[in-house]
């Protein structure tokens, strides 16, 4: 099992009330929340491997390179948190390094690497996985590692991640479609206004699912335009080859990276915490007693 760590907490941020504090006062609420996440996914799924895979580099230079306004209105005022750092709530921010030192007092898999987002090292591992993978995320992105045949799925939560909808190669093509290499053409056409991503001008999810259907892939696509008697209509033509500069680097900035070089980890899930001194400290420190204990618990089942 695979986490969008990140795509995780803020769920657990905007939906456990940020009443919930440490002794001190300093707002618990993403990390406690967390924590339940990871307890129901392991009691409900029972994985062999947990890996919870960070954002090294929530914006690499490569894809900004390409296409500059990716993420770029994420980026916060500069003064105000320093250079391309990504604007989050300011109660948040101080609990991702706690979030970080529980998961490995714990002894869960924590996984980012320099230069790499969240996503490239879930694409990393789910692509040279041996067995099973399941993918936990918000992000519709990851939909592009789905396989039948790799056995990778999504797991989107809906509601907390007591309800989770399933997505196999079979719910993307009734619903988008397309297979998961296929999602990265119509992702890139779309566009993403949450990524900066900004697609073609006119060309929505339906019309490129139709698009795609008509000529196959991205390739296919683009082949259209330059041939009179495809069945493009002359507005899809016309933004389509007006769209050729961003068509050519997008499939590298929306396609996931498959090859990051990994730090050795243990993706085992632990039975018994990995640190348990500094686990109590963490724990009385921060208020996570409850939150720790159901979690341990259900490790240890």
């Amino acid at each position: 099992m695979l986490l969008d760590t990140a795509s995780l907490y803020f769920r657990a941020y905007f939906g456990v009330p940020d009443s919930v504090r440490a002794p001190d006062g300093t707002p618990v609420n993403a990390v406690r929340g967390l924590l339940d996440f990871i307890g129901r996914l392991v009691q409900d799924h029972r994985p062999d491997e947990l890996v919870a895979c960070m954002d090294a580099d929530w914006r690499p230079h490569w894809r900004v390179e390409l296409i500059p306004s990716y993420k770029a209105h994420r980026v916060a005022v500069e003064a105000e948190v320093g250079p391309d750092e990504e604007e989050v709530p300011d109660t948040l921010a101080p609990q991702v390094p706690i979030i970080e030192a529980v998961l490995d007092a714990v002894g869960i898999a924590r996984v980012g690497v320099a230069g790499y987002e969240a996503d490239d090292v879930i694409g990393t591992l789910a692509t040279h996985a041996k067995g099973p993978v399941d993918i936990v995320t918000g992000d519709r992105d990851l939909y592009q590692l789905v396989s039948d045949a790799r056995q990778a799925r999504v797991l989107y939560p809906l509601k907390g991640v007591g309800t989770l909808a399933i997505t196999d190669e079979a719910v993307l093509r009734e619903k988008y479609g397309v297979d998961g290499p296929g999602y990265v053409d119509l992702a890139l056409l779309r566009g993403d206004p949450s990524d900066g991503l900004p697609g073609v001008p006119g060309i929505g999810e339906k019309t490129a699912a139709k698009l795609l259907d008509a000529y196959g892939d991205l390739a296919g696509i683009m082949a259209a335009v330059d041939d009179p008697r495809s069945k493009l209509t002359p507005s899809q033509r016309k933004r389509l080859d007006e769209s050729r500069a961003y068509v050519a680097v997008a499939p590298t900035v929306v396609r996931v990276a498959t090859d990051v070089p990994l730090p050795d980890f243990d993706p085992a899930l632990p039975i018994e915490p990995r640190d348990p001194a500094t686990l109590d400290e963490l724990a009385a420190q921060w208020g996570l007693g409850g939150a720790l204990q159901r979690l341990l618990s259900t490790l240890h089942a």
